[in-house]
């Protein structure tokens, strides 16, 4: 079953479509607004879902289409909490609901949707190589009826965030690699222990099994590392409140890719914001719905990160963030 469904409150359509410089395409837009289509947008994710309080991606996808104007929407989550096994039959519940449109989170979920369709749309929030894995033929052009955003920059962030925490914590020599139970991890592990070896540190993988991330901490402690590299995936950004508070608790800085959990206690974060990357996937959901060729819209990857550095955080576990990095910072808190 679902785990949550929303019916869109009507909104302020003819200021957003000003926002969005629109104009042009008002009458077409307006007919579809105001015709009461239940537009029906399908979420299927790999991980669990958020519990209450806690940061939903789909949710703040859904926020963005309500500030596009939508004024008639339905959304279904289904979730895989972790279980592949799981979600080829979520992507035939999903099938059988009929959607426009299916928003897929992490790359398991986009391949157990691929599979399972070839006509409807499929806009990932993805956080794997797509062209890796042999769902598009290319991030310039996918095909098919699949594309969407790239949430976490592989192969770009591995090697500066483990450079950067490098600096933070100069006599560390043993790192621990936070990841999820997901096998498309393989690929940021691969590059994160390249970047550890490049710079003579020794990194161990520990695997939050299950959400148990009191676990993960005590073997991350037995291993006796001395700061934490958080995997680039949005189950810990849901999860983000455990983790910081393990890790404050431990005295164990952390890096992370998003600067969402260092606004909330994490220490630094070399990347973008999810959020603001969440509202591009809503984007793209909004040019499907209006026509656009999914095949046709490249698949969408940042090229510009910032530093945040939690000087708060580094205070509360004992840490004397050197002063070069902090001017180099785009934000410091606290």
């Amino acid at each position: 079953m679902p785990a949550w469904s929303h019916a869109a409150q009507p909104g302020a359509r003819r200021a957003v479509l000003a926002l969005l410089g629109l104009a042009a395409a008002w009458p077409a837009w307006l007919q579809a607004q105001d015709s009461g289509k239940p537009w029906r947008v399908a979420f299927l994710a790999a991980g669990s879902a958020p519990r209450p309080g806690q940061f939903s991606s789909f949710e703040a996808i859904t926020a963005g289409l309500l500030e596009r104007g939508f004024s008639a929407l339905q959304t279904q989550a289904w979730y895989g909490a972790g279980r592949a096994d799981a979600l080829p039959a979520q992507a035939q519940q999903v099938l059988a609901w009929q959607p426009d449109v299916i928003v897929t989170n992490l790359t398991l979920a986009t391949l157990a949707a691929h599979r399972a369709t070839r006509t409807i749309p499929i806009v990932m929030a993805g956080s794997g190589d797509p062209v890796a894995t042999g769902l598009v033929q290319s991030l310039a052009r996918p095909g098919n009826n699949l594309s969407g955003v790239l949430i976490a920059a592989d192969g770009t962030l591995a090697a500066k965030k483990m450079e950067l925490l490098k600096e933070a914590v100069p006599r560390a020599t043993r790192i621990a690699f936070l990841s999820p139970e997901d096998p498309a991890m393989q690929v940021q592990i691969a590059e994160t222990r390249q970047a550890a070896t490049a710079l003579g540190l020794e990194l161990s993988v520990v695997t939050a099994r299950g959400g148990d991330y009191a676990g993960a901490f005590a073997a991350i402690m037995a291993e006796r590392a001395q700061a934490v590299f958080v995997a680039a995936q949005t189950t810990f950004m849901t999860d983000r409140k455990p983790i910081i508070e393990l890790a404050l608790r431990h005295k164990l800085p952390t890096v992370w890719e998003w600067a969402e959990p260092v606004r909330d206690g994490g220490l630094m974060a070399y990347g973008t914001s999810l959020s603001a990357r969440y509202d591009r996937v809503a984007t793209y959901i909004d040019r499907v719905l209006r026509g656009a060729r999914i095949g046709e819209l490249p698949i969408e990857q940042r090229t510009t990160f910032g530093l945040v550095v939690n000087q708060g955080t580094a205070r509360a576990i004992g840490l004397n963030l050197p002063r070069p990095l902090l001017l180099r910072a785009d934000e410091v808190i606290g």
